[in-house]
């Protein structure tokens, strides 16, 4: 089975590898990945569940709450049901509009939502998506606490905060886990946050640690031009020039690095991410078992002193480079 780790001060003992449940919401959203096959989704889900993979990392804001009715079919599938972990606080109009709540009586109401979605009777970890409106992260962290108290909810998390927003919370409840981004190519977690979590014992879970498939080595300039056009990568500056030439000479110098490790490139971005130690797991985005398939094995490789010494080299490298456009 694939190693796992506690996360923070809760008895959640985590896969370090989890799935992401974001682009099985599928299209017709403003930031979805294009069309996807619900049944591939599902059996997605089974396969990762028997790699080892041990929870779901979900949110009803994915594909206007589809994400979570995918996920509440394949989990009805299953005789162990995984951890799951939803967000809140991103709702939507008749029109599909989303806008930022963070109310205690939406947040209520979207915890039944979710609950009925995900045909469950609790959430294992229930996160803040984004901390917007920031003036109202007190009063959603207060409802967050009190649907704990209340057996809705298991822990609570919050996903994109500072430190300054941890701290305004942190008398209130305990938190469990913080999400930011974390990739080669966004690395600004390592700046004060991992640290502050460290201290603190909140575990951290990361999202995109391949950046949206950028650092898997499987896109060029043409794939990007060919994107579908409701795949919100598209509008994704990292995606575009003349950043994009500059992310893709790194991924092309990282492939010798992958290759004598008899490695992909999606397993070298993975396995530098968890070798912070801070990282409690990090959040995969699958939309097929063969991918699964493929990222499962870099839970379990630890990477060289040497590796990590020649990923810096280029990564400094590559921020020279983006200076100097």
């Amino acid at each position: 089975m694939m190693r796992t780790k506690r996360l923070g001060n809760t008895d959640l003992n985590l896969s370090v590898i989890g799935f992401g449940a974001w682009a099985i919401g599928g299209s017709g959203w403003k930031y979805g990945w294009g069309f996807q096959d619900d049944k591939e989704s599902i059996a997605a889900i089974l396969r990762a569940v028997e790699k080892g993979v041990n929870w779901i990392d979900t949110a009803a804001a994915y594909g206007l709450g589809h994400s979570e009715e995918v996920v509440g079919k394949a989990i009805r599938e299953l005789s162990t049901k995984p951890i799951i972990a939803a967000k809140c606080s991103r709702i939507w109009d008749k029109n599909g509009n989303l806008s930022g709540c963070l109310k205690g009586e939406s947040i209520r109401q979207e915890v039944e939502a979710s609950l009925k979605r995900l045909n469950i009777d609790v959430i294992d970890l229930y996160q803040i998506h984004w901390p917007n409106p920031d003036k109202d992260i007190e009063e959603a962290w207060s409802t967050i606490a009190d649907l704990i108290k209340g057996g809705k909810l298991r822990y609570g998390g919050v996903s994109n905060f500072s430190v300054e927003q941890l701290k305004r919370i942190q008398s209130i409840h305990p938190i469990a886990s913080l999400q930011p981004p974390y990739s080669m190519l966004r690395r600004d977690v390592e700046d004060g946050l991992l640290d502050y979590c460290a201290a603190n014992k909140i575990g951290v879970i990361v999202y995109s640690p391949m950046q949206k498939g950028l650092l898997t080595g499987k896109f060029s300039k043409e794939r990007v031009k060919n994107l579908p056009v409701d795949d919100h990568r598209r509008q994704d500056t990292l995606f575009q020039e003349p950043q994009l030439d500059i992310h893709l000479q790194l991924v092309d110098d990282l492939r010798p690095i992958a290759e004598r490790n008899n490695k992909t490139l999606a397993q070298l971005a993975l396995s530098w991410v968890l070798r912070r130690p801070e990282i409690t797991a990090v959040i995969v985005g699958t939309r097929n078992p063969s991918q699964i398939e493929e990222t499962a094995i870099a839970g379990d490789w630890l990477l060289s002193e040497k590796d990590i010494a020649d990923i810096d080299f280029l990564l400094k490298r590559h921020d020279k480079a983006l200076k100097e456009i």
